[in-house]
């Protein structure tokens, strides 16, 4: 036992293993090999290398954002005149990344807690009966009002009639309306940061400048019309019942080459507010609450909108060693595909697959190793003669396309 651990432990680390390599002169296998290799080096170099850049390692940003509205609008609604500033027409005002622009209202004015009648066509009634609580979305009190034929709610009175949405809509004005759009990002892998207000935005370029993609694609300065119009909608269908537009802030930067070559590049997305359907635009409800003779009351406001997300994409690359010398490893072990349809190929398909077994496998069948050594030849030797004159019976000897035009072996054990 002890010995053959011993000699177990010897042969594992004083012997070397090489695998066995029959170089096979055949056209059909060398062209389908080559072929295969050949496709294997476009693969590597036209996709890993030049459309995935696999030599780079790459990495995302942490951004921020924040925008800046400006514009004023005016409204005449029944002879009430009103000026409507950046205060008034944005929620939030904080300048986040997600707002609305209110583009059309319903105002509800002098609102107060109280009992009135519902609006006609809603909750109906002809008796008291036909008002029982908790029936509806309202709390009513049980009472039908002859007058409206309508139910009594406990509500903020007057209820607001939101069944006519003004068109066209009352700000009109917010097309000419213009948005700052401020961001920052960094590329912690690789230590750089970046802002939109990149080396050709100054101060005097801002202070004249409006986004234009050919002619000013850096402008952080954009006018809401042309947002909604490269966006692929009509201003005044979304400004009328509101809707969504997407502002995609895109870096895609290469640290190969100098920082200054990162720049922003701006797209626009109309996310939803020009399908007709069942729910069609955004609004939402804000009230505004004052005293008046020591009674609290409201105006509400149905705001019709257009939201605006602000979304940051980014993708950095430099150059790295590592996922270049992977993509190089993975590359080499593909190669072997090569070798493994050739191999099938001979072994399984060609005609003369039993010749090329022999060739490439080495058996050590017992008795063939006495008869080979019985009249003084290789094994290899055997096989391959012993191959021959079997291939020889029964066959005509017409020319083949894959018939050899000579084999030779290498066997680091042949002498």
């Amino acid at each position: 036992m002890k010995n053959q651990i011993t000699g177990a432990l010897s042969d594992f680390f004083f012997e070397y293993e090489t695998p066995r390599q029959v170089l096979v002169r055949n056209r059909r296998v060398g062209v389908v090999c080559r072929l295969i290799q050949l496709g294997v080096l476009v693969y590597i170099i036209g996709w890993v290398f030049i459309y995935e850049k696999g030599y780079q390692s790459t990495d995302t940003a942490v951004s921020s954002v924040f925008t800046k509205m400006k514009g004023v609008g005016y409204t005449n609604n029944s002879g009430g005149e009103r000026v409507w500033d950046v205060a008034d027409y944005v929620f939030p005002s904080q300048g986040d990344s997600s707002f609305v622009v209110m583009t059309n209202y319903i105002m509800t004015e002098g609102q107060s807690m109280g009992t009135c009648p519902e609006l006609p066509g809603k909750h109906n009634c002809n008796t008291d009966a036909d008002c029982e609580g908790g029936s509806f979305k309202r709390e009513m009190t049980g009472v039908c009002v002859n007058r409206t034929k309508t139910c009594e709610v406990l509500a903020w009175c007057p209820v607001e009639d939101d069944r006519d949405v003004p068109d066209p809509p009352l700000l009109l004005s917010a097309e000419n309306y213009t948005l700052f759009i401020k961001n920052s990002v960094t590329f912690p892998a690789f230590g750089v940061s970046r802002s939109n207000l990149v080396e050709d935005v100054d101060s005097n370029y801002i202070s004249s400048c409006l986004y234009h993609p050919l002619s000013a694609p850096l402008c952080p300065i954009f006018k809401l019309g042309d947002i909604i119009k490269l966006s692929g909608l009509n201003f005044q269908t979304v400004a009328k019942v509101g809707g969504a537009i997407g502002i995609v802030v895109d870096w895609t930067c290469n640290f190969d080459v100098h920082v200054k070559h990162c720049k922003p590049e701006y797209t626009f997305h109309g996310l939803y507010g020009s399908k007709e359907g069942s729910s069609v635009g955004y609004n939402f409800r804000f009230a505004r609450h004052y005293m008046e003779d020591k009674i609290q009351k409201r105006t509400l406001l149905k705001v019709f909108g257009i939201r605006f997300d602000i979304i940051v994409q980014s993708l950095a690359r430099k150059f790295d060693i590592i996922p270049t010398l992977t993509a190089i490893g993975s590359g080499v072990g593909i190669f072997g595909v090569a070798t493994v349809v050739c191999d099938l190929v001979l072994l399984y398909l060609l005609p003369k697959r039993e010749f090329y077994k022999n060739m490439k496998f080495k058996y050590t069948d017992t008795q063939v190793q006495q008869d080979s050594e019985s009249v003084g030849v290789d094994t290899n030797v055997y096989y391959t003669l012993e191959a021959n004159a079997k291939e020889a019976q029964g066959k005509d000897r017409s020319k083949d396309p894959d018939s050899e035009a000579g084999s030779t072996e290498t066997d680091a054990s042949k002498k």
